[in-house]
């Protein structure tokens, strides 16, 4: 059955926890995620259960029904984890956390600090990049999730348990974090995070094999952002305001991370970048967010129609010049700002036969 991954084409910030919960939900009941990363990432996610920022748990934890998975190749931040398990009353019939997610430590913030790691890549110093070092250098203070007492309930073999359900016939999706613009291997090193966010870095993270994934689900947004402060570059960096002018906000625009609470910095869109993403995820559709920022007259558009005709352009642009289809266009902050082309690929089942043809056709 299928199993989709979803990543981000830019310098994260695209969108992913949204694609993740609506995806969810349409898949509902017979589904569940697997969150890969750290807390240095933060999705945000709309479903059936309200809107939650996320920096632990998965996107589809906003939808009842979704079985929730933590990744061996996680970083936990003990804190924010309890609090978000708390707050949408997680229990551990609905989550499984692999015994090899790494427990993020105060020490860890301390030595990213030490090390400048803001001032020198724009880092948020969550202590993710430190950790995942202390378990390639097999630290002997290393914390792992089945260390901690009162995760006992919630530790399982994640990678056994996605294969089964895989093998049950439900759909489960992979939520990378991120974005390829990022991967500490193909990213513009220094300024990168600390692991791969490409899909296949993602599907390790979990213990999935490549030959079952049936969707890759790239995100990219009209606009791509970056983090605040010295993270690195951007193409033909703009300021809000110019954006607001462009589309016709009738108020200002800005957007801060998740995280850290910093002004992220916006550019314009970048093609090589985007290029570049397809070739390391290989997507078999891709979401665009942002559409609203092209447009504010598409600000809540649902359907084909209803979009700006600068929109559609640059839509059918993305299909020619990437050779992939656009499934979903999202035209504003709300997870129902949605126009999804994606309804009859889904009913297909991911069919390897159709989507090849497909993206022939679209390079051609």
């Amino acid at each position: 059955m299928p199993l989709t991954v979803v990543v981000g084409g830019q310098y994260g910030s695209e969108g992913k926890g949204k694609m993740v919960s609506q995806l969810a939900e349409f898949e509902a009941p017979n589904v569940a995620v697997v969150r890969c990363g750290g807390s240095n990432a933060g999705h945000t996610a709309e479903g059936a259960l309200g809107r939650a920022l996320l920096r632990q748990l998965p996107s589809g934890a906003v939808e009842p029904s979704c079985q929730l998975f933590l990744a061996a190749g996680m970083q936990l931040d003990l804190d924010a984890l309890h609090l978000e398990i708390e707050q949408l009353h997680i229990e551990p019939s609905r989550l499984c956390i692999d015994p090899g997610a790494v427990v993020i430590e105060s020490d860890d913030r301390t030595t990213e600090r030490s090390h400048q790691l803001y001032h020198r890549i724009g880092s948020t110093l969550t202590g993710t990049g430190a950790a995942a070092a202390r378990k390639v250098i097999r630290d002997p203070q290393l914390r792992r999730a089945d260390d901690i007492q009162e995760l006992r309930p919630f530790i399982g073999n994640v990678s056994e348990s996605l294969s089964e359900l895989l093998d049950q016939g439900h759909n489960v999706i992979v939520e990378g974090t991120q974005g390829a613009g990022l991967s500490l291997h193909h990213g513009p090193y220094p300024y990168t995070t600390g692991r791969d966010t490409t899909a296949a870095g993602f599907l390790s993270e979990a213990g999935l094999p490549p030959m079952r994934v049936t969707d890759v689900v790239m995100v990219l947004r009209t606009y791509p952002i970056r983090v605040g402060g010295p993270s690195g570059p951007l193409h033909k960096e703009i300021s809000w305001d110019e954006v607001r002018q462009r589309s016709g906000y009738p108020s200002a625009l800005a957007e801060y991370t998740t995280v850290t609470g910093r002004l992220r910095r916006i550019g314009e869109f970048d093609w090589p970048l985007a290029q570049n993403a397809i070739r390391l995820n290989g997507p078999t559709s891709l979401a665009l967010h942002g559409a609203d920022y092209l447009n504010h007259r598409d600000l809540g558009a649902r359907t084909w129609e209803e979009l700006s005709v600068t929109t559609r352009r640059f839509v059918e642009r993305l299909e020619r010049e990437l050779g992939v289809p656009v499934h979903y266009v999202f035209t504003g902050p709300d997870g129902s700002d949605l126009v999804d082309r994606g309804k009859d690929h889904r009913l297909s089942h991911g069919s390897a036969e159709k989507d090849h043809s497909v993206r022939k056709a679209l390079a051609s």
